[in-house]
């Protein structure tokens, strides 16, 4: 069975190819990069129909190959059935995140300012039926990043809108309400885990 991209006689294997890169070699993963990038790109673009993010997730595609390369065995499948798997997963993970996205965005420009904190009010006092609601919320505010930490307690403790917090924090509207929607999503999520223990 031939390989599914022609190399040159004599050129290494994908197998020495991959060798290589346990081995710390860049000019493995280089060589391995000419010979499949093309067919890799080709299907993150089926996923993600987009040239550009198609280029970023390729170059972080070959570096989560520089990085995992350790955990292929050739015992177990071939170098090409291997990436195609990691760049497929990476792909759909990031058709995941752009959708989750574009529908948080959508819902908070549908929305009246103040209304995500009202959300997670109610969702708060519907789903949390045990425990200190201000305790458990402080547990997860504090979870997270300090930049959604920042919008979220100016929002939720000093009652502050959107607009108000963009000025108090030299921050563009637009980042605050990205930061409070995140933020907010994983206040929810991190809630109802919460809850779960109880």
């Amino acid at each position: 069975m031939t390989s599914a991209v022609d190399r040159e006689p004599g050129a290494p294997s994908d197998v020495d190819l991959m060798l290589g890169i346990q081995s710390g070699d860049a000019d493995a993963l280089s060589q391995l990069y000419d010979r499949y990038s093309g067919i890799m790109k080709a299907l993150i673009l089926r996923i993600i129909h987009n040239e550009t993010e198609a280029d970023d997730l390729l170059q972080e595609v070959f570096m989560e190959i520089w990085n995992r390369a350790k955990n292929f065995s050739a015992k177990k499948g071939k170098p090409l059935g291997w990436m195609v798997t990691l760049t497929r997963r990476r792909a759909i993970d990031a058709l995941r995140k752009k959708q989750a996205y574009a529908r948080a965005e959508e819902r908070l420009q549908a929305e009246p300012e103040r209304q995500p904190l009202a959300w997670v009010e109610n969702a708060t006092e519907k789903d949390i039926e045990a425990g200190d609601t201000r305790a458990l919320m402080a547990k997860v505010i504090n979870s997270l990043p300090e930049a959604q930490q920042q919008v979220i307690e100016l929002a939720f403790f000093q009652g502050m809108s959107q607009r108000e917090i963009a000025f108090h924090t030299n921050i563009p509207l637009g980042t605050v309400k990205t930061r409070l929607e995140l933020g907010l999503k994983k206040i929810y999520d991190g809630l109802k885990e919460l809850r779960d223990e109880l």
